[in-house]
């Protein structure tokens, strides 16, 4: 039997097809998504990868099996797909493994209005479902059991969604005054190259396409700006064309890194504050007096500092999109941000969306004379490390082992919300243990360049022994 442990992820399915899954695994997906949410239509659509098709419509034919009227948008970003979630108010499925290499695909579900289905909110009645399905050979085909007598087969249609998104997106922000600005974009070849031209045609905007050509083999380089060396061809567009700055998607295209006019990054908690502040401001004009953000614990302390002077409430979470969500669920935050560049709109129904991020950055740097470099540089007020893994197989040991040299300072707090993180009056350090792999991850920040170095050498020295 298929180990569906090894696919079904803590938010998401993910794996290698053939080896992992397949169209009979994702026939019986859509069959099991239907019965656990209990839906009488669902939305589902699929990015650039050569197996995405195929097995957006095997989970589709499923899901119809069941009783389900499917509508099927097709290509798609991921924020595109929950936009037809929340618009059409059904629960939804995005074929997509983001920027993971051409041979993996995922799916990312929702129930109606974009909430998010992951481990503890149904993903696992959706698994265990789907086992009680499997064959007892690894390799056989899985045989979904017939739909109870009188089920009628739904119906599949067909619905473009993206000028609708492109629509919702600039209704959210004000674009009207901007002046003319220069863009390098670099969609990696993933959905960026589908949802960037619609969504910017209009706007005073000199856009310089970068790998528009949707590829799921990546070719020219991984779909995944979070790291460093996938933003290497982006700045240097940005300095070759004196460009007003760069955006890069990520494969799916929920994503958005920012690159300065000088083509250096702009840190995603600058962009949390910055939109946090346009947004803030846009809830108080409407007569809510302390609008609440929220902010995972590894973002800079630039964030609350911002929200606080402006009026509004910071409300700190773990590390997770479910962390988020929730919050801003129980919260009624207007905006989300974390320091892997989700950023969450209650606007848009409180799912992820870089591409309403990267319009907040156009507005923002539109809006006024200066450049990029210089409205952020009030954001950049800490040194970061970034975040460092270690491999450790003790990893509670190890915490322990750092909690006890930095716990007992003078003017020295703890606390556990997630990992260890210790604050001193202006520096902090997060240690946490990663949930899949024998890891901690390290992220410090500090004032003083000096003792942000500090901080991490010390703590590195100890994890590392």
């Amino acid at each position: 039997m298929r180990d569906l442990k090894q696919l079904v992820k803590a938010y998401d399915v993910r794996g290698v097809v053939p080896d992992q899954w397949d169209e009979s695994l994702a026939h019986a997906f859509g069959a099991a998504f239907v019965e656990v949410v209990g839906a009488a239509a669902v939305v589902v659509g699929h990015d650039m990868r050569p197996s995405s098709p195929a097995l957006s419509r095997a989970f589709a034919e499923g899901a119809a099996s069941r009783g389900a009227d499917v509508v099927e948008i097709g290509l798609c970003s991921t924020d595109q797909l929950y936009y037809a979630s929340g618009s059409l108010d059904l629960p939804g499925a995005m074929f997509t493994a983001s920027h993971n290499p051409a041979e993996y695909n995922g799916i990312k579900l929702c129930r109606a209005g974009a909430a998010p289905v992951g481990q503890d909110t149904g993903l696992s009645e959706i698994r265990e479902l789907v086992e009680s399905w499997l064959p007892a050979e690894a390799d056989g085909t899985v045989r979904v059991p017939a739909a109870p007598a009188g089920t009628a087969t739904g119906a599949l249609s067909a619905k473009e969604t993206l000028g609708g998104y492109a629509d919702h997106l600039r209704g959210l922000v004000d674009l009207r005054a901007i002046r003319p600005l220069k863009v390098a974009v670099d969609a990696g070849n993933g959905m960026g190259g589908h949802t960037v031209p619609t969504v910017f045609d209009g706007l005073p905007l000199d856009v310089v396409p970068m790998y528009f050509e949707l590829d799921g083999t990546f070719p020219n380089h991984e779909a995944n700006p979070l790291d460093p060396a996938n933003l290497v061809d982006l700045q240097a567009k940005v300095r070759e064309v004196g460009a007003d700055l760069g955006l890069a998607f990520d494969g799916d295209a929920d994503r958005c890194f920012v690159i300065d006019e000088n083509g250096d990054p702009v840190s995603p908690s600058a962009i949390t504050a910055l939109v946090a502040e346009r947004e803030i401001a846009r809830a108080q004009a409407a007569g809510e007096a302390h609008p609440t953000i929220i902010h995972n614990l590894i973002t800079s302390w630039t964030v609350p500092e911002v929200v606080r002077d402006l009026g509004g409430v910071p409300v700190r979470t773990r590390v997770g999109h479910s962390f988020i969500k929730q919050e801003m669920a129980e919260t009624d935050a207007v905006f989300g941000g974390e320091h892997s560049a989700h950023y969450y709109f209650r606007d848009f129904w409180r799912a992820d969306t870089g591409m309403l991020a990267a319009l907040h950055v156009l507005a923002a740097l539109g809006g006024q004379d200066g450049p990029l470099s210089a409205l952020t540089a009030k954001y950049e007020r800490y040194a970061a490390s970034g975040e460092i893994n270690s491999t450790v197989a003790d990893q509670a040991a190890a915490t322990a082992e750092v909690r006890a040299a930095y716990a007992d300072q003078p003017g020295v707090s703890t606390d556990e919300l997630d990992g260890l993180t210790v604050a001193g009056p202006d520096w902090w350090f997060n240690l946490r243990a990663s949930n899949t792999e024998p890891l901690l991850r390290l992220n410090a920040e500090a004032k003083d360049p000096a003792k942000m170095a500090e901080l991490r050498d010390g703590v590195l020295a100890i994890v590392r022994g």
